[in-house]
């Protein structure tokens, strides 16, 4: 299977956890990192462009880091021009069905800040409106992995991080698809 990164980060060069998952898995094959920042620093998305690349893999990734509990800006304007109406869904829109859509955020602290008990949402509510456009687009939604960003000891669980990540797009690559994610 071909698997598609769309990395979405605004600042990547600064950037400790996305530019380190995005150098643990560049290089593997079957894998294809598109970085969107890199490739539309205007904002000037090329539609034609961004749907050859979506009708060329299996597996799509949108790995981003939390903004204000939702995606960057950059990748919210993509799915707006790209993911059209006739295209990605509506009668005819079928370019895209039957894939397969995994999130792997980047979260400000750890999974456990993101809940009732803080007053919260939980990380998989917040990402609901990416598990229904994967729903919407027929997709076969594959839930999500997360990447606290904790100052404490951040740089000792990066490379654990970056190998668990690589080992995951090797399966992903490999046709090994974790169960699609049940939210009914």
């Amino acid at each position: 299977m071909n698997v598609l990164i769309l990395l979405a980060h605004p600042n990547l060069p600064e950037s400790r956890i996305n530019a380190t998952l995005r150098d643990a898995v560049r290089e593997l094959s079957g894998v294809h990192v598109h970085d969107l920042y890199s490739a539309y620093p205007d904002g000037f998305i090329d539609v034609a462009r961004e749907q050859e690349l979506l009708l060329a893999h299996d597996v799509i990734v949108m790995q981003f880091p939390m903004y204000w509990y939702s995606t960057p800006p950059l990748l919210k304007a993509w799915q707006d021009a790209v993911l059209t109406h006739g295209w990605a869904y509506g009668s005819k829109g079928v370019a895209l069905a039957g894939k397969s859509l995994l999130i792997a955020v980047s979260i400000g602290g750890d999974q456990a800040g993101y809940g009732r008990e803080h007053g919260q949402f939980t990380l998989t509510e917040l990402l609901r409106p990416l598990e229904a456009t994967a729903c919407f687009c027929s997709m076969k939604f594959l839930g999500h992995v997360a990447h606290g960003a904790e100052d404490t000891d951040l740089h000792e669980r990066l490379p654990d991080m970056a190998q668990s990540y690589r080992a995951l797009m090797q399966r992903l690559a490999a046709g090994d698809l974790p169960p699609v994610v049940d939210s009914r």
